[in-house]
């Protein structure tokens, strides 16, 4: 097992020269999104923490910054480029304008693209923000027995805008959204255990049961992602979210921005156990 706090770059583990070589799974994983595998990728490449991304223009930067720091349970921040960098100390050689299996492209806070890749839209003054997602923690919670349904039924994992507001930096200000996994009411406390020890992803659930106490009206309507089917006997189960940025877009309006589609993340060269904590 690796230290559980070995050194950081923005809060990143530092590479190992060991990992290289199980570090190329995860560069397959990008290789064959890149050649054109669009589908979601909770499942894929396990073992390897998945990212949400956020691109805004360097003068909206020190904003969203401050947002993510204001608000560190959906928006854990794992990496931030400099303006117009389109490589991350997550994986190396990597590429975010062609690695996501889908982007969103913003402008004025509508969306007006969802391409394959943003070769030809990035800019020289885009800062990237790269933050922690739950599938990272997936692994974590299959280990300690707990199902997952939405991987169970071959679907993406369903999201949800709540009436929960973020607190706001600056021009920057939105709802928190959440994700839903259905829980066996028996390992519900083992689930938030076990999330619970990786902070970097978004940790313990925010909420467990009545989604209408986050103000969800209907939990097989989700508003990003695809409704997953509870079986009797499970508990809703919600956890921050990596989408909050693209809630925060909307609300907020900046002139341009590029995201990724929700469900389809970046895939990292980063072992999940480096985000354990012990």
């Amino acid at each position: 097992m690796p230290p559980a706090t070995p050194a950081t770059t923005h809060g990143t583990p530092a590479p190992r020269p060991a990992q290289a070589t199980a570090a190329a799974r995860a560069a397959e994983a990008r290789a064959l999104i890149r050649d054109g595998d669009a589908g979601p990728t909770p499942g894929r490449a396990p073992g390897y923490t998945q990212a949400n991304l956020i691109s805004v223009p360097r003068d909206w930067a020190y904003d969203v910054l401050l947002f993510c720091q204001r608000n560190p349970k959906p928006c854990p921040l794992l990496d931030v480029t400099d303006p117009g960098e389109t490589s991350t100390v997550l994986a190396p050689g990597a590429d975010l304008r062609t690695d996501l299996p889908a982007y969103r492209v913003w402008e004025h806070g509508e969306l007006v693209e969802e391409p394959a890749e943003v070769t030809g839209r990035w800019r020289k003054d885009l800062v990237t923000f790269l933050i922690g997602c739950s599938f990272t923690f997936e692994w974590a919670l299959a280990e300690a027995g707990v199902p997952l349904r939405h991987i169970e039924q071959g679907r993406n994992v369903a999201m949800y805008v709540t009436d929960h507001p973020c607190r706001p930096a600056g021009a920057m200000h939105g709802p928190m959204v959440v994700s839903m996994r259905p829980v066996p009411e028996e390992s519900v406390a083992t689930a938030v255990r076990v999330t619970g020890r990786m902070p970097a992803v978004h940790g313990a659930p925010v909420h467990t049961g009545d989604p209408a106490l986050l103000g969800i009206a209907d939990v097989d309507e989700p508003d990003f992602g695809d409704r997953t089917e509870l079986h009797p006997g499970d508990v809703p189960v919600f956890w921050a979210c990596g989408v909050t940025p693209q809630a925060a877009v909307m609300a907020s309006r900046p002139p341009f921005a590029i995201t990724h589609a929700p469900g389809r993340m970046f895939i990292t060269d980063v072992r999940d156990e480096e985000y354990l904590v012990t």
